[in-house]
């Protein structure tokens, strides 16, 4: 009997060997893969595998690698990685929170809705490189460090040097309407003052006439602090190349034209003077006085109004000029206006009667004008008329309009003087949501970075939400996710120095720097005051106190000094500050140092203001604290405290 015997396997063929190989290997692949990115398994979560980027690091905005990187086989790497995306998840859970409670107020005034950005919006060392869209796919590079062009200072190195203006004014005498006797006169300045002695506070004190004197130490100053002196469109074309003016005026008009450039130009923008030496002349004042009529005429004006406050004697004179200038400057707008024409120039005489009043006007002023915030109301039509906004929202646009920039300092500001929200709220928040073009110069400007400006706004609108009825649960949550916000701002801030180089002259970026620290302590405690409850003499509120002192102080004082430009971060400070407190000494050494310059503009306003508010303070009963058990002084308002007295001037 035949026994079977068991088949012989064929042998496989090549094909199907080959064919094995490669499912084996996908296999491999997909069993290697199934561990998902390192980013993922860093986190011990689950990857969904996405073939360029995986859903939680596309969410995130984080790299994924699902090649081993460097930083996997090194422990202390490893952790400082885990770390980092630990800050960015928490980060980003803050602000879709934050974002969710602000998008669920019903009928908001151009407030908060979309407004709080999340961490890739700031400019911090961990979110610097990254999109600010959360489904970026761009790489996270956790070891650049931030570059000067990352807090937005330019890298041009661009020296500049002091020169002379010749302001030629003619004057004609007409007998019977027929031109006779004609005279032309030729006055020269110069762009310089004399220098503070080196290693000393910048301390200009103003005698009365600019020196000639030009100096190396400024010149080595300005051309190491890497300035870009070309980021302004002063919508006046190139800068002059000649330094002559000519103007025709009669007597008594030059006089006053030649007090407004030796004594008030110089106090006008003193910041941006400070960061581009030369162009608030050459740029924007000179120009705008041969071409706008408008802008002459309320030039003469404030002018008038400097004389009067420096003057004890002939003061009927001096009103007679204020209100005959004045007059011609609105009549010029008038005209322009039924015109149709010309809008820049209608937009620039109009903010110059706004910010000029602020900086040499006097708010007890009893002759009659028109209040800065119906001015504003013509300078909004005209910006929008100008389609400014859209402009700055340009991220190739190569110069930001500048009467763009001096619109956001008088918007966003003004805007808490009368507790509503900023007309342009809604583009400052598209700029600082932006990753790419957040700056609109405010730090070139008036000094404060824009970040913290546009922080400022937020808190604005977000006054404007408690006044229209908020409830306290939403307010809130408003003011904690903002002040987190505020909070990002300080990433890599540094405690406050005096703003000098060594060899005694002043730093523009270090001086910007600390007079942002004092926006930004500012900004703390005008959101601190929304809360319901809120007490100046809690511990926090005098701990910011405190701590704005002591920045303040890091600022050049005097009539050549800065305290001029902080009128805003001086009222909100100030309006809290306790009987005994090292901030009203601190106060008044200032005002004192200022001498005659303290009466004047924002800066009189504000002491005047802060005055009134300590009486009412000071005079207030305490209260038991709801929470703490100690005794607490009830919040006097300044803006209440400026309704009661009638006043309604701009304090910037």
């Amino acid at each position: 009997m035949a026994v079977a015997q068991p088949a012989k396997a064929k042998p496989a063929s090549k094909q199907q060997s080959a064919n094995n190989a490669s499912a084996k290997a996908k296999a491999q692949m997909h069993r290697r893969s199934r561990t998902g990115c390192y980013t993922c398994r860093l986190r011990r979560k689950k990857c969904d595998e996405g073939t360029a980027c995986c859903k939680a690091c596309r969410h995130l905005g984080l790299k994924c690698e699902y090649k081993r990187p460097m930083w996997w086989g090194n422990n202390d790497a490893r952790s400082q990685h885990k770390e980092d995306i630990k800050m960015i998840i928490k980060r980003k859970k803050l602000s879709e929170k934050a974002s969710h409670t602000i998008n669920t107020s019903i009928n908001s005034p151009p407030g908060l809705s979309h407004s709080l950005p999340t961490s890739a919006t700031f400019s911090d060392p961990l979110d610097r490189t990254r999109s600010a869209s959360i489904d970026s796919h761009f790489a996270f590079n956790f070891n650049s460090p931030p570059s000067s062009q990352d807090y937005g200072y330019p890298d041009m190195m661009c020296p500049l040097s002091p020169y002379e203006i010749d302001v030629r004014t003619e004057r004609q005498m007409f007998i019977d309407d027929v031109p006779t006797l004609r005279e032309s006169t030729i006055s020269t300045f110069s762009t310089f003052q004399t220098p503070p002695a080196t290693g000393t506070v910048l301390n200009f004190p103003y005698d009365g006439e600019w020196t000639e004197e030009v100096y190396q130490e400024r010149r080595e100053s300005l051309s190491e602090e890497a300035l870009n002196v070309n980021f302004f469109d002063f919508a006046h074309g190139p800068a002059m190349s000649s330094r002559q003016v000519d103007i025709e005026l009669d007597e008594n008009d030059q006089r006053l034209l030649n007090h407004f450039i030796q004594f008030v130009l110089p106090t006008i923008f003193p910041i941006l003077e400070t960061n581009q030496h030369g162009s608030v002349t050459s740029d924007l004042i000179l120009p705008a006085l041969q071409s706008n009529k408008g802008y002459l005429h309320c030039c003469l004006m404030m002018a008038a109004q400097h004389l009067k406050a420096a003057t004890t004697g002939q003061t009927d004179e001096m009103d007679a000029d204020i209100m005959r200038h004045r007059h011609v400057t609105i009549q010029a707008l008038c005209e322009a206006l039924q015109r149709d024409e010309n809008h820049q120039q209608i937009l620039e005489a109009t903010l110059g009667l706004i910010f000029f009043q602020s900086c040499v006007g006097r708010y007890d002023d009893s002759l009659p004008d028109i209040p800065w915030h119906q001015h504003f109301q013509a300078a909004q039509s005209l910006v929008q008329r100008l389609q400014l906004p859209q402009l700055v929202a340009d991220p190739n646009l190569p110069q930001t309009p500048f009467n763009m920039t001096l619109t956001a300092w008088i918007d966003i500001l003004g805007a808490t003087m009368q507790g509503r929200a900023p007309v342009f709220a809604h583009e400052y928040r598209e700029k600082h949501l932006s990753p790419t073009n957040s700056s609109l110069g405010l730090r070139e400007l008036m000094g404060c970075e824009d970040r913290v400006m546009y922080l400022i706004s937020e808190i604005a609108c977000l006054e404007a939400l408690k006044i229209d009825g908020m409830d306290e649960i939403s307010l809130c949550q408003h003011v904690h996710a903002l002040g987190d916000q505020i909070g990002l701002t300080e990433v890599g801030d540094c405690s406050p120095k005096m703003p000098f180089n060594a060899n005694g002259t002043l730093s523009p970026k270090q001086l910007s720097r600390n007079i942002t620290s004092a926006f930004r302590v500012a900004a703390r405690i005008y959101l601190c005051s929304l809360v319901p409850g809120f007490s100046p003499s809690q511990a926090s509120c005098v701990g910011l106190v405190d701590k704005l002192t002591t920045i303040l102080q890091h600022i050049p004082s005097g009539a050549g000094g800065f305290d001029r430009s902080l009128s805003w971060v001086y009222l909100i400070g100030g309006s809290v500050s306790l009987a005994g407190s090292s901030f009203r000494v601190f106060f008044e050494d200032r005002v004192a140092q200022l001498g005659d310059a303290a009466v004047v503009g924002s800066f009189g306003g504000v002491a005047s203001l802060l005055r009134e508010v300590w009486l009412q303070l000071d005079s207030s009963p305490a209260s038991p604290g709801a929470t703490t058990g100690h005794t607490e002084i009830p919040y006097v308002s300044w803006r209440d405290v400026m309704a009661m007295r009638g006043w309604d001037f701009l304090l910037i």
